[in-house]
C-alpha cells in the first residue's frame, strides 16, 4: 500500500473527503516527526510507539577499494509494534 492507496482508505472508513483524509495523514505524520525531532516517543495504544535509536559509530568498509573507513555515530527513527498490531498480523 502506497500512500494515495492508504489515503483513500482512510477516506473511505472515515467517510471523509480524500483531500481531508490527505491532510489529516500529512499532519500526523508531521507531528510524529516532530516528536521525534525532539528526542521524545509517540505511543499508539494497540498499535505501537515510534522512538529515536542511537547508532554507535563503526568502522566500515567501502566495497570498491577495500579500503577501511568511519562511520559516525546517527540518530536513528525506529518503531516497536504493539500488541494489538502484532495480534491482528498473526
Amino acid at each position: 500500500m502506497n500512500k494515495s492507496e492508504l489515503i483513500d482508505q482512510i477516506a473511505d472508513e472515515a467517510e471523509i473527503s480524500k483531500a481531508a483524509a490527505g491532510r489529516a495523514l500529512d499532519a500526523a505524520i508531521g507531528s510524529i516527526k516532530t516528536a521525534l525531532k525532539k528526542g521524545g516517543t509517540v505511543t499508539l495504544v494497540g498499535f505501537g510507539t515510534f522512538y529515536v535509536g542511537k547508532r554507535a559509530a563503526r568502522t566500515g568498509r567501502n566495497p570498491r577499494t577495500g579500503a577501511n573507513i568511519k562511520i559516525k555515530s546517527a540518530k536513528v527513527p525506529k518503531f516497536r509494534a504493539g500488541k494489538g498490531l502484532k495480534d491482528a498480523v498473526n
